[in-house]
């Protein structure tokens, strides 16, 4: 499927095929930089990776803007499995933030040319966007679209200014300041310092990070998909590019020759994130404090560029709000037209039934909330 837009240079099209998904790397790799809003999850190391490992042969849908050789937008998408015909960003639950790519020089007129492509997919099948940040390129396309659409609260980001860790501790209480600073004396007494993985050697230090993280959550409950190996596969192939790329940073804590963690952080134009690690249990043996020492090595890496976001993505785990971070709830996006309408609705009441759940199994945990 082919669409010439309003802008005669311009040409939007649908792409099925995955080798040629392999091909436009360089391309896709010029509008990812060139697009402010966009996150690694974005970028083709990623997306590529992801659909190597997780991808259903026949559901492609890459949906592109040209303007001659250069790719000017791109919405990465595939037709999910399911009884609801939907169109979802590839990415899947293990990528914390959903978007598509516009450049940022070509912005009004490729999120139209983009637009009116989905617009045509649209017919048959649902737009589902998971975890769009507040603020991402998919906004635009959802003040364009002229059908029925909806927008749901998705999951919530815990998110602090991009700064070294002395200046985090002012946004706590004196007391609690004192008490991370004697944390971070003990990393220090316990001889704990930490190193930038190179590329070359991010294949092995990923498979020593995902092993701490089996053991640090043996006997407790672990998200199941850390485990498998397609997931380990995923990690080893795209972060190395992304390393190389400047788009992540692979840190080792060591003790002398001992690796007693591994940090996996990913780095987007405007915001940093803590995306996964792995720590021995024996650090926790010495009291040694995993989340400071985790953010300390993160903030003081990241302060010196010009981010002005340190996430720490998705989730509100306690341990993450002695920081006083702020949230960000993500955003689920649907898009429809007046025959897919029902799609949306079921999708709506769907998504609703989940969040009563939710918020029923929480109020049964802490019945003081009541």
């Amino acid at each position: 499927m082919t669409v010439q837009t309003a802008e005669d240079t311009l040409r939007a099209e649908l792409c099925t095929d995955e080798r040629e998904f392999t091909a436009l790397a360089p391309a896709w790799d010029r509008l990812y930089r060139n697009c402010g809003t966009a996150t690694p999850f974005q970028s083709h190391a990623w997306l590529h990776s992801w659909w190597t490992s997780y991808g259903t042969p026949g559901r492609l849908r890459l949906v592109l803007v040209r303007e001659g050789p250069e790719l000017r937008a791109a919405a990465p998408l595939m037709r999910a499995g399911g009884p609801l015909p939907r169109l979802v960003p590839l990415g899947g639950p293990i990528s914390d933030y959903g978007d598509v790519l516009l450049d940022d020089d070509h912005a009004d007129h490729a999120a139209t040319a983009l637009t009116q492509t989905l617009w045509t997919a649209a017919r048959t099948t649902l737009i589902d966007i998971r975890e769009a940040r507040p603020g991402s390129a998919v906004e635009q396309l959802y003040e364009h679209w002229r059908g029925p659409k909806l927008q749901l609260p998705d999951s919530v980001c815990l998110e602090l200014p991009a700064r070294p860790l002395n200046e985090l501790l002012t946004r706590m209480p004196t007391s609690r300041a004192r008490r991370v600073e004697s944390k971070l004396r003990k990393l220090t007494e316990l001889g704990i310092e930490h190193r930038f993985v190179r590329p070359e050697e991010v294949a092995s230090t990923v498979r020593t990070m995902l092993d701490l993280h089996r053991l640090q959550w043996q006997h407790r409950k672990v998200t199941p998909e850390h485990l498998k190996p397609r997931f380990h596969e995923h990690l080893s192939r795209a972060l190395g590019p992304l390393v190389r790329s400047g788009d992540a940073v692979v840190t080792e804590f060591r003790a002398g020759p001992d690796v007693l963690a591994v940090d996996v952080t990913l780095l987007a134009r405007h915001l940093a994130g803590n995306y996964l690690y792995g720590a021995h249990p024996r650090l926790r043996e010495r009291k040694a404090d995993i989340a400071t020492m985790l953010l300390h090595a993160c903030a003081d890496h990241v302060s010196r560029d010009d981010r002005q976001v340190l996430s720490l993505l998705r989730g509100t785990e306690p341990y993450k709000f002695r920081w006083r971070p702020y949230a960000v709830v993500n955003q689920r996006l649907l898009l429809a037209r007046r025959r897919t309408a029902p799609l949306l609705s079921a999708v709506a009441c769907e998504a609703y039934g989940r969040n009563r759940a939710r918020e029923l199994v929480r109020r049964r945990k802490d019945p003081l909330t009541n």
